[in-house]
């Protein structure tokens, strides 16, 4: 008989960042989001740019958060994000791979600026 390996992945040591993406028409969209993220979770909420910032091709917003809690936190996002596009991606210190390999997208994907990491 063949002992099967555990898949388990220890999401203790990963953070990640999600950025809530938003145009002037929906900031106001994004502000209810963000202030509910900061009501139900004790994550780390970055500045409400009001213009593209680093790889980003729209006005964003970062939150910052840890492995163990992605499943609850993303599962939040799918059913609360009315309608905004949300890139997720894994913090490794490769900045190329950590926002082109490591990510996920909750609505429309974008293109990012990757070349900014070269």
């Amino acid at each position: 008989m063949t002992e099967k390996k555990s898949n388990h992945i220890d999401q203790s040591k990963y953070q990640y960042h999600a950025h809530v993406y938003y145009c002037s028409e929906t900031i106001d969209q994004a502000k209810k989001l963000i202030g509910a993220i900061s009501e139900n979770f004790s994550f780390e909420i970055g500045r409400i740019h009001e213009k593209p910032v680093g790889p980003h091709p729209l006005w964003s917003c970062q939150i910052k958060f840890h492995g163990n809690d992605f499943g609850v936190f993303v599962q939040w996002l799918i059913v609360n994000r009315n309608g905004l596009d949300i890139f997720i991606h894994l913090c490794t210190k490769d900045n190329i791979s950590d926002h082109s390999d490591y990510v996920c997208w909750l609505g429309k994907s974008q293109s990012l600026k990757l070349d900014i990491f070269k």
